[in-house]
């Protein structure tokens, strides 16, 4: 204990102070109106204040120090989840039957712990929860029946709830496994580095095996993929990958599921596969072909044989958008990579548009696709693309099946190249027919010889719509006031074939913008089909050069119009979601937006976006711009089953469109799918924090061992006194000078 004193603005101050108070003791009232008694009073009262001004002034502190013992805390986490209910222990026992047993154990020296120090217990699985604790036994009633293992999450549970508190040490008992998703999905080191951190160490009880029994008879099912969309009357094939562990030589059943009716799933195709080992991966392939259009649920699906346990990974499901009225084109190309590669980037920007596409070398048979003839015949394609592809290529018989499906309403464009039109040999084919241009016998271009330039117009070639041609919509790229504006923006062609004479019936849609006018585009009605001849192979330089809008725009309006498409006007509202299957806890994300009939993205369109959940429950869901269209993401997803996203589209107040599109969120067995501890987890835990990895014989003997050791520790705390500080200082100094006014109040001298 000591005394010391803080005096205000320094020792000089407080003596300069003291002086002027003394000095004014001295000022009294006048002796002619007090009489000697009255001064005397006066006199001590003025020297109380000024002793006890001084005192406050000097500011003395009497400081001390005391001594307390600070318990310790112990606390115990007990995994509590269905991976505990796992047979592998010694004489057949459950991984819980064990720990209660070793807990058991464990009473007398938890009982004699809990009177050096403070012992909690906790129980976890998914969330850390408080378990009673009296006379050394924790109240684990019934089984364990959580779905996840988040000893991560957990641990920063507890250690948050008991912040503030010195421990003794930490003790986990789990088989290790960390089964968690979403958010509880944090990594056990965190926590554990905190606790190193502040000197607290983590001592685990590992339970169970580094295998589960189960491993060795299952069926995982994995890789789901589906073509999706597709339209109407298109093949729907799904593939996955069956993993057979212990069924070796069984006949296992697999079947395509397909939801014809809503909430009706009706088995559609099916088929058996043999594994020859053990962990054998078959692959799984089956079809269907959709007859309406709509959005359904799929599910391949594997039949579960006597002696399998864990049967949530026997089946997988998603969605699929069946389309109508979609645009299948099937892209025959034999000399320009580069074309068609941006041609097909544009065409497939267009959901409603489904583009096949083969390469061909007519010098090669074997590169032709197998069922080409069937391609070609009526109803399988809505419109046909041929790029640079000489006639050899194809048998007679194959083209005369394309000049009916061309009669019958498909489209057809023949785009330039040197192998294309006459070049390619096209005038001695049935396609001369429907052509709307004419070739000579002379044009042909053989392989072996050098280019006939003759048969070619060199470039740069601009191409300008012509009267005709801006009275469709496929060559209306702008507003009409501005059409002709916008075509001269575009980078000229880099060359195109010369079409020496046209058929009568041809309709020029554009040219060259030189003075000779050569034709470049033209069309021609055969039957209840379009057929197109472009002279031109090198429309990416409009992609590559700043315009890949006009790009997109310009070849959709072609698919259009071949498929007689081109008169729509109905706003397309849609949504496109990143994925259909999603694991539980896991981030959905979509883009939606409204087109025009045209396909260009609508602007000023209010998007209203509600997700229903598998128990009903519905929630709006925000969305932001990106780019043209509109992204949003959902983040509730734990409850397995499907969800429905619908968004509506809203423009000056008046309704648009509305579209939706559904996901799923699959049920999945953390716990029992892969039920092999990890014992090895466990010990680095232990290891990163100075604590010790026990087995269930040895913990018994670790908390006598505990106990033993000191589990509390001196706390030094310093005290200050201040009385100048008190309420009792401030009353007695304001009832002084209040006493001393009130009798010279009373005497007359104020």
């Amino acid at each position: 204990m000591r005394l010391t004193f803080l005096p205000a603005g320094g020792w000089i101050i407080v003596a300069l102070v003291a002086a002027v108070l003394l000095a004014a003791l001295f000022v009294g009232p006048a002796r002619s109106k007090t009489t000697p008694r009255q001064r005397r009073i006066l006199a001590g009262i003025r020297l109380g204040i000024v002793f006890l001004l001084l005192f406050g002034l000097l500011r003395p502190t009497l400081v001390y120090t005391k001594s307390r013992k600070q318990s310790s805390t112990f606390l115990i986490a007990v995994d509590r989840s269905r991976s505990m209910r796992v047979a592998d222990s010694a004489a057949g026992q459950t991984r819980w039957q064990t720990l209660v047993r070793t807990l058991d154990e464990c009473q007398p020296s938890l009982q004699k712990m809990a009177g050096d120090l403070e012992v909690l217990a906790y129980a976890f699985d998914a969330d850390a929860a408080p378990v009673g604790l009296a006379e050394g036994k924790l109240a684990l009633a019934g089984e364990p029946q959580g779905n996840q293992s988040a000893i991560g999450l957990a641990l920063e549970q507890i250690l948050r709830r008991e912040a503030g508190k010195r421990l003794a040490g930490v003790l986990l008992l789990s088989d290790g496994a960390q089964r968690a998703v979403g958010q509880r999905d944090t990594p056990p080191q965190i926590p554990a580095r905190q606790l190193a951190n502040q000197g607290f160490p983590l001592h685990t009880v590992a339970f169970g095996q580094a295998r589960g029994p189960n491993d060795a008879r299952d069926i995982d099912l994995s890789d789901l993929q589906v073509n999706d969309p597709v339209f109407v009357k298109n093949e729907i094939a799904a593939s996955a990958l069956a993993r057979v562990d212990g069924f070796v030589n069984d006949n296992i059943a697999f079947e395509l599921l397909f939801e014809t009716q809503p909430g009706k799933m009706t088995v559609v195709d099916g088929t058996s596969l043999r594994a020859k080992t053990s962990g054998e991966q078959l692959p799984v392939e089956l079809q269907y072909v959709p007859e309406t259009p709509g959005e359904y649920k799929l599910t391949l699906r594997a039949a579960s044989p006597p002696g399998e346990l864990v049967t949530t990974n026997n089946e997988l499901s998603t969605f699929v958008t069946v389309r109508k009225g979609g645009i299948n084109v099937l892209y025959l190309e034999g000399g320009h990579p580069v074309e068609a590669k941006f041609l097909r980037r544009s065409l497939d920007s267009s959901a409603d548009v489904r583009v096949a596409y083969h390469w061909i070398d007519a010098e090669a048979p074997d590169t032709r696709p197998a069922a080409l003839a069937d391609d070609f015949r009526p109803g399988k394609f809505d419109v046909y693309i041929l790029g640079d592809l000489d006639a050899a290529a194809f048998e007679p018989a194959e083209l005369a099946e394309l000049v009916k499906s061309v009669k019958a309403g498909a489209g057809l464009i023949m785009l330039g190249g040197f192998h294309s039109f006459g070049p390619g040999g096209y005038q001695q084919t049935p396609l001369a027919e429907i052509l709307p241009v004419q070739m000579g016998a002379l044009e042909r271009q053989k392989f072996d010889e050098p280019i006939a330039g003759d048969l070619h117009l060199p470039g740069p070639i601009r191409l300008e719509p012509t009267p005709a041609g801006e009275q469709l919509r496929l060559m209306l790229l702008a507003p009409p006031d501005v059409n002709r504006q916008t075509w001269r923006t575009l980078p000229p062609l880099e060359g195109a074939n010369r079409f020496r004479a046209l058929s009568p019936l041809a309709n020029v849609l554009a040219v060259s913008a030189d003075e000779s006018k050569a034709p470049l585009l033209v069309a021609q009605t055969v039957g209840n089909g379009r057929v197109l001849a472009f002279a031109g192979d090198s429309t990416w330089r409009w992609y590559m050069r700043g315009h890949e809008a006009l790009h997109k725009r310009f070849w959709r309006q072609i698919v259009l119009w071949l498929a007689k498409k081109d008169e729509s006007s109905e706003a397309n509202v849609w949504i496109k979601l990143a994925a259909r299957r999603y694991q539980p806890g896991q981030r959905v994300e979509f883009t939606a937006g409204a087109d025009s009939a045209d396909g260009e993205p609508l602007a000023g369109v209010e998007l209203q976006v509600t997700v229903t959940c598998p128990d009903g429950g519905q929630q709006g869901v925000r969305t932001s711009p990106q780019g043209t269209s509109q992204a949003g993401a959902f983040l509730e997803t734990e409850l397995p089953g499907d969800y429905t996203v619908a968004v509506v589209a809203l423009k000056q107040g008046q309704r648009l469109g509305a579209a939706q599109a559904r996901f799923l969120v699959y049920e999945q067995d953390l716990e029992l799918e892969n039920p092999a501890a990890d014992p090895s987890l466990l010990a680095s835990l232990s290891s990163l924090t100075g604590g010790r990895a026990l087995t269930p014989e040895q913990l018994p003997r670790f908390l006598d061992e505990l106990r033993k050791q000191p589990l509390a520790q001196d706390i030094e705390t310093e005290t200050k006194v201040t009385p100048w500080d008190t309420w009792p200082f401030m009353l007695l100094l304001v009832g002084l000078m209040t006493g001393e006014w009130a009798l010279r109040k009373k005497w007359g001298l104020v």
